[in-house]
């Protein structure tokens, strides 16, 4: 009797599906224009769900060298000690360490406060954030989707580094515009 007890008590862990996920980024050049990034490199684990969020919570793994602007040089540059120093610091983690007004039903908006680590600085951050629903796929694997949003000031992480313009401002901004969609599929037991 126990045995069944702890089976249905069991809490479930989701994974990010990659290939229907996305984490971007954007931030303003010459104070005038935005430009947008991605990282093509992300794990994901979810736990909990609708009917435990009690023990709800997310981690996160971003391999840093996956940044993507769509240009090469940029792409090294950010990569390099001036920004990511993806060679010193390979990943950016995201921990949660709470869960407010966590989701039951689609379209419920909701808060994720955790612990974000870039270059070996670990600061506290919250994701506003958009539950999308769930379902089962063709292949009976059940999907929960979700969207977040938050700004960032990128000196708090070590990334300083800019330019000044000879016509006031800056060539890189200090915000940060980082969101994502992601969508995660409950693995079995």
């Amino acid at each position: 009797m126990a045995a069944s007890t702890a089976v249905q008590t069991k809490i479930p862990t989701w994974e990010l599906d990659p290939t229907h996920s996305s984490v971007e980024f954007s931030v303003k050049h010459m104070m005038m224009t935005t430009v947008r990034g991605r990282f093509k490199n992300v794990q994901a684990t979810l736990t909990g769900d609708r009917d435990h969020p009690e023990a709800a919570g997310v981690e996160a793994i971003i391999d840093v060298a996956s940044v993507d602007t769509g240009v090469a040089d940029r792409d090294a540059h950010l990569r390099g000690p001036d920004f990511f120093d993806a060679e010193g610091f390979p990943r950016i983690t995201f921990r949660s360490t709470e869960i407010e007004n966590p989701p039951k039903k689609e379209g419920d908006h909701f808060r994720v406060a955790g612990e974000l680590t870039i270059r070996d600085s670990t600061m506290e951050v919250v994701l506003e954030c958009e539950y999308h629903g769930r379902g089962t796929d063709p292949w009976g694997k059940t999907r929960a989707g979700f969207d977040f949003r938050t700004e960032i000031d990128r000196r708090e992480w070590g990334l300083k580094w800019n330019q000044a313009l000879e016509t006031g401002g800056v060539l890189v901004a200090n915000k940060v515009r980082v969101e994502g969609e992601v969508q995660f599929v409950r693995q079995t037991d």
